[in-house]
């Protein structure tokens, strides 16, 4: 207790206070502003204008005095008398209905008519989600543009491809960044689906009936419904739910942060793939010319933008749970225990979705291939991928299949121990050099241990069967507007 009352008080150190670190530390200023109080109760005035105009509109008697007020009052809010007033009433909007009546006294008797607390609450927080979409959309039109550059210009080089993390045929550094790329274009689409897809709760009274609005319209059903329709238009929606209980449906929350969860999937595989890269010294993430990777290990290049992309990533995934479980215990027209519970997931979900794309976008700006690195591990991987190879020019030759095998066989092994035994270079090659069975086709082996011959359609798949022109570059046009700009992070 005295404790507790040594940090309270008048000038309080805000240090003492714990503070989201996915706020203070990472999320950028839109995102934080969309979920902020401000924006809130901001958002709680512009609805009770919405339902004022409404009703007026379909002869409810307000006057145009009473709409300016409201009009001229919608960003005064008087937060300290908000909180002493929620203090009071233990009711956060009728707290707001009083705080915003104080300023508007010829309006107090309209504002929230006919309305109960979730008309404000849930169509606020669908209005969020919507606007928390449309923040993170370009940023993730701006990685996959980023990333699609960079397939672009590598969509030749040849790579040791890896299936079980064991080397595997080749692919190319642009092949496999488009796999990267496709999974995000899913996530775009899934995104934009789920914003369109978001309806807004309308007005709906206090267990969906609508009851009190027919009462107000004096038993005038199409007015009540229309009275819907224009409060839907007004907050720029499309449609509303047909029905609902007191709450909108949380199954909405449920695909909202599931889609989220898809993207968080996504992005730990990219940057898992970059941080075994990383190791390999084949792909790194840009690296500051002044920062350090370790404290006590001066040579270290840590890819920590792509650590902390996983880090978050993994929170994200985890976000999902909480709405599946509050959506199967609402109770009949609802129960409250989804408030609390709300109030954190939907904003850290969108917050750290947010955090994630400014730092994959920062990567995908600045990824640094190393080509001499990845042809020498091609060189020590490649010489057993060509051994069919080498049978079957040695077939054209004149050679019989089950000789050069068994030659072969012989050979791979030998190479084999030097590099697992002896821990030396693969000599398979310089063995069949040496070998003079093999001298019908020893010049051409350079030609039969062409890397881009390994490749398959790789490089056409990028290119020629277009995928970056034909399925990624259409998707990305709603965004154009909003390409611009580099991300420059706090590390």
């Amino acid at each position: 207790v005295a404790l507790h009352g040594a940090c309270s008080g008048q000038g309080e150190d805000p240090l003492s206070r714990y503070r989201s670190p996915l706020v203070s530390r990472y999320a950028s200023a839109e995102m934080a502003f969309n979920f902020s109080e401000r924006k809130k109760f901001g958002t709680w005035r512009r609805l009770w204008l919405y339902l004022a105009l409404a009703e007026k509109s379909l002869g409810l008697p307000i006057t145009d005095e009473q709409i300016k007020e409201m009009e001229a009052n919608l960003d005064n809010i008087d937060f300290k008398m908000a909180a002493e007033e929620e203090k009071k009433l233990r009711h956060d909007v009728m707290a707001h209905v009083h705080t915003f009546a104080h300023c508007c006294p010829k309006a107090a008797a309209i504002i929230h008519l006919g309305a109960t607390s979730c008309y404000v609450g849930d169509n606020t927080d669908l209005i969020v989600l919507r606007d928390g979409f449309n923040l993170l959309l370009p940023k993730l039109a701006r990685v996959i543009s980023r990333l699609a550059d960079f397939a672009e210009a590598h969509a030749d080089l040849p790579t040791l491809g890896f299936t079980h993390y064991q080397p595997a045929q080749l692919t190319t550094v642009g092949k496999r960044c488009c796999l990267w790329i496709q999974d995000l274009c899913m996530d775009l689409q899934n995104l934009e689906r789920t914003r369109d897809d978001l309806r807004f709760r309308g007005v709906k009274g206090t267990t969906g009936t609508q009851a009190s609005f027919l009462q107000l319209f004096e038993g005038d059903h199409s007015k009540v419904e229309e009275l819907d329709r224009l409060v839907t238009a007004k907050a720029g929606f499309k449609r509303s739910y047909m029905v609902t209980g007191q709450t909108y449906s949380r199954k909405v929350d449920i695909g909202v942060l599931s889609v989220l969860a898809s993207l968080g999937a996504s992005v730990h595989k990219i940057c898992t793939d970059i941080r075994l890269l990383a190791n390999l010294k084949e792909i790194e993430e840009p690296f500051e010319k002044e920062q350090i990777g370790s404290s006590a290990m001066p040579y270290k290049r840590n890819p920590m933008r792509s650590e902390r992309c996983c880090s978050l990533a993994r929170h994200l995934m985890t976000l999902v749970l909480d709405p599946l479980q509050t959506a199967s215990v609402q109770w009949f027209e609802r129960t409250l225990d989804d408030s609390a519970n709300r109030r954190v997931c939907l904003a850290e979900a969108f917050l750290t979705a947010d955090i994630i794309l400014s730092t994959l976008q920062n990567i995908s700006e600045g990824l640094v291939v190393y080509p001499k690195v990845i042809d020498r591990r091609i060189r020590q991987e490649l010489p057993f991928m060509a051994t069919e190879n080498i049978i079957m020019a040695m077939v054209k030759a004149g050679g019989n299949r089950q000789d050069c095998h068994e030659k072969i066989r012989v050979l791979s092994q030998q190479a084999a121990a030097v590099v697992k035994q002896e821990g030396g270079d693969n000599d398979f090659i310089a063995r069949v050099r040496a070998d003079p069975y093999f001298s019908p086709i020893h010049n051409h082996l350079d030609s039969l241990l062409d890397p881009s011959s390994f490749t398959g359609r790789a490089p056409q798949q990028v290119r020629r069967l277009q995928f970056l022109k034909e399925e990624v570059r259409p998707a990305l046009i709603p965004y154009q507007g909003k390409m611009g700009g580099k991300i420059e992070l706090t590390l």
